[in-house]
């Protein structure tokens, strides 16, 4: 999948695993793209996949949890 696309599964997935609303789902995502958490998945795209994606929506909400 492309970046894009990636991003857009993560926030997915994150708002639908931990019940949280879009918003809250994409100001995760986007507070982690400020902090560079996604730049190896922009560069690599074997790191785009779905079941990367579940850790990293995993990752970043118990993140957002500290």
């Amino acid at each position: 999948m492309t970046y894009e696309e990636y991003l857009d599964e993560v926030t997915t997935l994150i708002a639908e695993k931990y019940d949280l609303s879009d918003a809250a789902a994409i100001k995760l995502v986007v507070d982690a793209q400020d902090a560079e958490f996604f730049v190896q998945h922009d560069k690599k795209k074997e790191l785009r996949t779905l079941d990367q994606a579940h850790k990293d929506a995993k990752t970043l909400y118990m993140a957002g949890q500290k």
